[in-house]
C-alpha cells in the first residue's frame, strides 16, 4: 500500500462540524499522572496516536495496569515512586519528546537502571534541557553530547531544587514538576511562560503548588507529596489539531467550520490571536472551565482580506506547534509578515522553520530566512498550477498536514510521502480531511 497521499485539486466550499480528538498534550499527562496516583484513574477521548501509545507501553513495562479500549482508559496507579520493573529495562518514546522528556521526571527515585530511547527523530534532540536540571536533584542521568539515549539510575537522597527555566519549554517546566513530587521539601522553578497544563492538573488534584504570575515568567513553587488523586478525565479536542482546519477554513472561499470542545487553554492560543491579527474571523460558543481547562466551540468563516503582520514574539511559545500552518495564511496576506524568534521550531521532528521556507518556495512564495526568523511576502492571488513533490521531511507529522492543507488551499498536483507519519499525534487526520471535502 502507497505511503504516499496525493491531491490534485484544491477543496471546494464547506460548511461542516466537526469534533477532534483528544488533546496530545492532556493525554500524555493524565496518563503519567494517573499511574503516580493512588487507585484506578479513567478518562474518556484520549488520543489514540503513536506518541500516547508510546507512553502507555512504557507505563505497562514500569509494571502500570492499563486497560484502552475504544471510547476509555483506564489506569490502575502505583502511588508516588510505585513502579515495579526489572532491573535495567528499556523504555522506548518513539517519537515523542514530550513523553521521553517527562518520564524521566518521574524516574529520579527509580530503583536500578533504565535506558530511555527514541526513532531516529527524537534521537537528534536535545535532552540535556532536561538532564542537567534533573540531575541537580541527585538522580545519576548519562547521555552522550545530550541526546538520546540517556540512562538514568535514581537516588533514594532526592532533594528539592531552585532552577531557572528560560527557553520557554513546557516540556522542560512539567519534568522538574513531576520529578519535584518525589520530595521532602519545596521546588523552586523561575520559567519562562509556555504551557501551563501541568500546573492545572496539579491544581485539580490539589498537589501543594503556588503560581506567581510576572509579566515575562512565572515563579513556581511545587511541595513534595506522598499520594496524589486518582483522576477522572474527558479529555478536550486538541487545539493544534483544530490549527489545520481552522486555516483550511480560513483560506477556502464560502466556507464555514465549528469544532466541538476545543481546549483554548490561554497558553495554547497564540494561533488564534495571530490569525485574528491577520483578519480571520474566528469566534467561541459555549465557554466552559473544565477541570482547569478553559473549553469551547470554536467557530471559523472564510477570510477575505488577509493582512500581513510582524508578529509580536510573545505570541511564540504558544503557537509553537502551529507556526507551520499560519505561514501558509502569511503566503495569501497583502504585504510582507515578519515572524522571529523562532530558532526552538528547528529543533522539533525536522528542522521546521527550514521546511516552512522550503513549503513556501515550492508554491512560488518568496521568503528571507535566518536560524531563527522568517519574511514572507504575501500573494492574494496566491495559486498552484504545478507538481510539487513533498518528501524526506524526517516523517515530521506537520510538515505532512501543512503539505495536505496548503495542496487543498491553493491546488496543483501534490505527492506527499510518508501519509503514516500522522500517526505520532492526529492518527484520523486524513479521515477527517475526507468527512470535510463531502
Amino acid at each position: 500500500m502507497s505511503n504516499i497521499f496525493s491531491i490534485n485539486k484544491a477543496i471546494k466550499p464547506f460548511n461542516k462540524t466537526l469534533q477532534i480528538e483528544g488533546d496530545k498534550s492532556l493525554s500524555i499527562r493524565w496518563a503519567l499522572l494517573a499511574s503516580q496516583a493512588t487507585g484506578k484513574s479513567s478518562a474518556i477521548n484520549i488520543l489514540k496516536s503513536d506518541d500516547v501509545l508510546s507512553t502507555l507501553r512504557c507505563l505497562r513495562k514500569l509494571g502500570v495496569k492499563i486497560k484502552l479500549s475504544k471510547n476509555r482508559c483506564t489506569i490502575i496507579g502505583m502511588g508516588i515512586n510505585g513502579y515495579r520493573y526489572k532491573n535495567e529495562i528499556i523504555l522506548d518514546a518513539g517519537n515523542s519528546g514530550t513523553l521521553g522528556r517527562l518520564i524521566i521526571g518521574l524516574l529520579i527515585h527509580s530503583k536500578g537502571k533504565i535506558k530511555i530511547i527514541g526513532d531516529k527523530s527524537l534521537s537528534k534532540r536535545d535532552f540535556s534541557r532536561i538532564t542537567k536540571p534533573l540531575k541537580k536533584f541527585g538522580a545519576k542521568i548519562f547521555s552522550k553530547n545530550g541526546k538520546l539515549p540517556v540512562l538514568i539510575e535514581g537516588t533514594n537522597k532526592t532533594r528539592p531544587i531552585s532552577y531557572i527555566e528560560n527557553r520557554g519549554s513546557a516540556q522542560c517546566k512539567s519534568a522538574i514538576m513531576l520529578a519535584a513530587l518525589n520530595t521532602n521539601g519545596t521546588t523552586l522553578i523561575k520559567a519562562k511562560k509556555s504551557r501551563n497544563h501541568t500546573e492545572l492538573l496539579f491544581r485539580y488534584l490539589k498537589i501543594p503548588i503556588t503560581v506567581i504570575q510576572k509579566k515575562n515568567h512565572d515563579i513556581i513553587k511545587i511541595k513534595g507529596i506522598k499520594k496524589i488523586s486518582s483522576l477522572d478525565y474527558k479529555i478536550p479536542s486538541d487545539i493544534s489539531s483544530s490549527a489545520f482546519f481552522i486555516v483550511l477554513t480560513a483560506l477556502s472561499k464560502k466556507s464555514k467550520l465549528t469544532i466541538k470542545n476545543v481546549n483554548i487553554n490561554p497558553s495554547r492560543i497564540g494561533i488564534i490571536k495571530i490569525l485574528k491579527m491577520m483578519g480571520v474571523k474566528i469566534t467561541f460558543k459555549k465557554i466552559n472551565i473544565y477541570k482547569g481547562e478553559k473549553i469551547a466551540d470554536l467557530i471559523v468563516e472564510s477570510a477575505k482580506n488577509l493582512k500581513a503582520i510582524n508578529c509580536p514574539k510573545k505570541f511564540n511559545s504558544s503557537a509553537i506547534d502551529e507556526f507551520l500552518v499560519i505561514f501558509l495564511i502569511a503566503a495569501k496576506a497583502k504585504g510582507v509578515s515578519y515572524f522571529k524568534g523562532l530558532s526552538e521550531l528547528n529543533k522539533k521532528e525536522s528542522p521546521r522553520l527550514k521546511w516552512g521556507s522550503k513549503i513556501l518556495k515550492l508554491i512560488g512564495v518568496k521568503t528571507i530566512t535566518t536560524h531563527d526568523s522568517i519574511k514572507i511576502f504575501g500573494d492574494p492571488n496566491l495559486k498552484i498550477n504545478k507538481n510539487i513533490i513533498i518528501k524526506n521531511f524526517l516523517k515530521d507529522h506537520r510538515v505532512f498536514m501543512t503539505s495536505v492543507i496548503a495542496a487543498l488551499s491553493f491546488g496543483g498536483n501534490w505527492a506527499i510521502h510518508d501519509k503514516d507519519s500522522i500517526k505520532s499525534s492526529f492518527p484520523s487526520f486524513l479521515k477527517t480531511i475526507n468527512s470535510v471535502k463531502k
